[in-house]
């Protein structure tokens, strides 16, 4: 049989390192993040609008929430129609 010590010793095998992947995860996120911030506060561009709705605070964020909702919802109507029965392949 084969002794425990002989293993292969991987590299998130030590403790130290999952502190270096999540560390190194948060930085990414950080700096990911760092232009929505100054986009905010309109440090970045200005922009220019079509419609007048568009300069609603967060306009294009509740857009795609309330697509995405929608989506989802009509995903969940459409699933009755295409639902196969349970012994379709038996």
């Amino acid at each position: 049989m084969s002794n425990p010590d002989d293993e292969k010793k991987y590299w998130l095998d030590d403790p130290k390192n999952h502190d270096k992947v999540f560390y190194g995860v948060l930085v990414i996120a950080v700096l990911v993040s760092i232009p929505d911030v100054l986009s905010l506060l309109n440090i970045v561009y200005h922009k220019h609008v079509e419609f007048e709705f568009e300069n609603i605070f967060e306009f294009y964020s509740l857009y795609g929430l309330v697509c995405y909702v929608g989506l989802v919802l009509i995903a969940k109507k459409l699933r009755v129609l295409l639902k196969r029965d349970e012994d379709y392949y038996d």
